[in-house]
């Protein structure tokens, strides 16, 4: 016990004490940061049990990019002249499985909003005036981007992969029949990395922002770009094949092409922000500034400026 003490002693010394604040020492931090990821906890796990009781039914809504195609003129879905594609589950608990993650999903999804909120709770005390008007919109952004990425993968993306996928199987002579595990696998991995891709621009900003890239570094780096999309893309899909590995790589570097704009953009106002703030420093300082003063001893020791006289000149 006395040696647990003083190493516990030793631990607070030589570690937490150096990081701490005026305003409040690290264990209090550490504990602040436990109740809330226990209060972010506690309420995705309520929605979880809300999300399992509708959990078939979250099920079902998966299952319509299957053989549907959704049509944006008319705001509904159309079904494709594929054969009815039946399920199938090769093991006991396969389809109790599939029924949590989809409810696991859902409500991680549903509760993203009171998880940033704890979030934003814990980081503001830290932050400046100036960088809580940066990170809050960046925080609500990011959110509605990640929900802009599942949105269009379960609108656009699904159906079109899905469709040229099965499509091809039926075309070969084969008898589509899914496992109900491989078949949710796949649709929630698109979902997810769809969402994650969406917040490619925003990552880009915000490193821009920070000033670790600009968009002349992010144009030289184009070509390596495009390679990392691909590569990326080979080892997020689900699939060997290269049509979905293209499915994935293209909006991706889409979106870079994007975070180059976004990027110039932000240093285009921080450029003009810096010359504004420039030019009363210069009209204050008088007409003399940038010219070398013949009237200054060249032995002067101090290197203080001194402003260019209003009154006549000195003989």
């Amino acid at each position: 016990m006395a040696d647990g003490f003083k190493f516990q002693e030793w631990l607070q010394d030589t570690v937490f004490k150096p990081l701490e604040d005026k305003k409040m020492p690290v264990m209090e931090h550490l504990v602040e940061l436990q109740v809330r990821l226990t209060r972010a906890v506690i309420v995705t796990a309520i929605i979880f049990v809300g999300t399992f009781f509708y959990a078939d039914t979250l099920v079902k809504w998966i299952r319509i990019p299957l053989q549907n195609m959704f049509v944006p003129g008319s705001l509904s879905w159309i079904p494709t002249d594929l054969p009815t594609v039946p399920f199938v589950f090769l093991a006991p608990a396969e389809a109790l499985w599939q029924n949590v993650k989809v409810a696991g999903l859902f409500a991680l999804v549903l509760g993203t909003p009171y998880i940033l909120l704890e979030f934003w709770h814990f980081v503001v005390p830290g932050l400046h005036a100036q960088e809580r008007r940066f990170v809050g919109p960046f925080v609500i952004l990011s959110t509605l981007a990640f929900y802009l990425g599942l949105l269009f993968s379960f609108f656009f993306v699904l159906p079109f992969a899905l469709n040229f996928l099965i499509s091809y199987g039926v075309n070969a002579g084969f008898i589509p029949q899914l496992s109900i595990a491989q078949y949710v696998g796949f649709a929630l991995w698109f979902l997810l990395v769809f969402g994650l891709i969406f917040e490619v621009p925003l990552v880009i900003t915000l490193l821009a922002k920070l000033g670790w890239v600009d968009a002349p570094l992010l144009k030289r780096y184009r070509k390596w770009a495009f390679l990392t999309a691909f590569i990326f893309a080979a080892i997020l899909t689900p699939t060997p094949d290269p049509f979905n590995q293209c499915l994935m790589a293209l909006p991706m570097y889409i979106f870079y092409e994007v975070g180059i704009v976004s990027a110039g953009i932000f240093n285009k106002k921080k450029t003009e922000a810096q010359a504004q703030a420039l030019v009363p420093a210069v009209a204050a300082a008088g007409p003399g500034v940038g010219k070398p003063s013949p009237s200054l001893p060249a032995g002067g020791g101090d290197s203080e400026y001194v402003g260019v006289p209003t009154g006549g000149r000195r003989h």
